[in-house]
């Protein structure tokens, strides 16, 4: 798939549109929205995915399958595929041919910085054509614009919440140089739905946190984000055993305690790393082995993980917090809440939903403790589906109900004003805006916008926060992960 033609990256219906506009148009202007949002209390969607979008495929992808291969061939798949799954003469040849001659994409886009949380109903992405003759490309990216980005900012505002839940229960218990970002981490990776979703979904996790177990999310980050994890902490991994490393050393060793005490001896004697702990019989290994290997823990130069895998998250890893303080000790902290020794933790993985980072930083605060005695994480569940109000919530393109929609054409330097506002949609929430669109701050801060406008009529001298980042197959304006990171989390304490 990954030499299909650029053009054929969409809906069916996309391939025939340009002879159904009507004649003579010029120009076409939409904007890509999210114009409600189905979870309670929650009415922004944080920008993230269209630098990576843009360079990926409206730049290397079409250069590389459209522009840069041989014009005959171009048109003989494109022909061969149309005539044979929707008909011969029921599309236009000709409007690809243009295009390739023209030899760039003739679109600009504008969108409001990456790291932006944005209000629901306010035009993100505004996407218009630069060439009159390909009016008709507008709207035949947004196919492959929605589902590329769509999971990627609800990826993001996923780890922002978990951020935010981290950030209220550190400034109680934590010492404030501990960092917030390293509290949590992304596990999802086996359960998303492609690589493609997984390593998109990780990096806008990566936003407000720098765990994460999905390699691919950095080098996702480093080739579109101008960022580099040998100069800069873009993101981290962490060395863990699993099942069937416990499980073989077991079968040959006849015990757990062998396995132990190698790693924290010959293995990784300067490293910490995590153990997952309940192959067997997990509070033995707690209440009994830790204990015989105390002293090996004590003097390995790095910190022990100890992470339950099954049982009650909540209940299993605040348990272990109270015991592992039973047999290794700690410290008071300046906030006056109890520390393990450094040479031991807590971990437990890919359960931790929000509602049950909640309960273990609440039960630990009430029991005394520092909720850093803990390292929790995020897997796929918290990635597709949000539990609310003891149902399940999966997440989808209408969590938000983004959509692109076209509000304004021009057919030989007439301008139309464009709008769509369905009688039958009785909640008015696919009702579009209409006209050219300006996205601007308020005095309290509040981001707002005003439709309704032509080129003609456009505030020209008032400041439009949509600003260009792409224009005739070039970026215009990039952003870092670092002015991201510092954008979406200026107002809670940086990042």
């Amino acid at each position: 798939m990954n030499t299909t033609l650029p053009l054929l990256l969409c809906d069916f219906y996309k391939t025939v549109h340009s002879e159904q506009y009507p004649k003579g148009v010029t120009k076409l202007v939409s904007y890509f929205t999210p114009r409600m949002s189905r979870i309670e209390n929650e009415d922004k969607l944080i920008v993230f995915g269209v630098q990576a979008f843009i360079k990926q495929y409206l730049i290397e992808y079409f250069n590389e399958n459209f522009f840069q291969k041989d014009k005959n061939d171009i048109l003989e798949e494109y022909n061969r595929i149309l005539t044979y799954t929707l008909g011969e003469g029921t599309y236009q040849e000709e409007k690809i041919s243009k295009l390739y001659e023209l030899g760039y994409l003739p679109l600009e886009i504008k969108a409001i910085a990456e790291g932006t949380r944005v209000p629901v109903k306010v035009p993100m992405i505004e996407i218009s054509n630069t060439h009159p003759e390909f009016a008709w490309l507008v709207n035949t990216i947004e196919t492959l614009m929605s589902c590329s980005l769509w999971h990627s900012m609800i990826s993001a505002n996923v780890g922002y919440n978990y951020r935010m839940i981290v950030n209220k229960y550190y400034q109680i218990s934590v010492e404030d140089n501990i960092s917030r970002a390293r509290a949590l981490g992304d596990f999802s990776m086996r359960g998303q739905e492609s690589l493609e979703s997984a390593t998109r979904s990780s990096a806008a996790f990566c936003l407000s946190f720098l765990n994460t177990a999905t390699v691919p999310s950095i080098l996702f980050l480093e080739h579109y984000y101008n960022c580099d994890c040998t100069k800069e902490p873009v993101a981290f991994g962490s060395i863990s055993t699993e099942h069937s490393v416990m499980c073989s050393n077991t079968a040959v060793d006849g015990d757990e305690i062998t396995m132990l005490r190698r790693l924290l001896n010959e293995i990784y004697p300067n490293h910490s790393f995590s153990m997952v702990s309940d192959s067997y019989d997990y509070w033995n290994l707690v209440n009994h082995i830790l204990v015989e290997c105390k002293e090996d823990i004590l003097n390995h130069n790095g910190t022990l993980l100890i992470r339950g895998d099954s049982g009650d998250p909540v209940k299993i890893i605040t348990e272990t917090v109270f015991r592992l303080w039973d047999i290794f000790g700690g410290s008071m902290n300046s906030k006056g809440y109890k520390v393990l020794d450094p040479h031991i933790k807590a971990i437990y993985g890919d359960s931790i939903t929000p509602q049950r980072a909640v309960e273990i930083f609440d039960i630990l605060i009430q029991h005394g403790f520092s909720c850093n005695n803990v390292a929790l994480g995020v897997g796929s569940f918290s990635m597709q589906c949000l539990e609310q109000d003891d149902k399940l919530n999966p997440f989808t393109r209408d969590t938000f109900g983004i959509a692109v929609k076209a509000t304004y054409a021009e057919i030989e330097n007439t301008p139309y004003m464009i709008f769509k506002n369905p009688k039958t949609d009785t909640a008015k929430f696919k009702k579009s805006q209409q006209g050219l669109c300006r996205v601007f701050l308020e005095e309290s801060g509040k981001i707002s916008y005003e439709d309704g406008f032509d080129k003609y009529t456009f505030p020209k001298d008032k400041v439009n926060i949509l600003e260009t980042v792409f224009k005739n197959g070039k970026m215009v304006k990039e952003y870092s992960l670092s002015e991201i990171r510092n954008r979406l989390h200026a107002k809670t304490g940086g990042f």
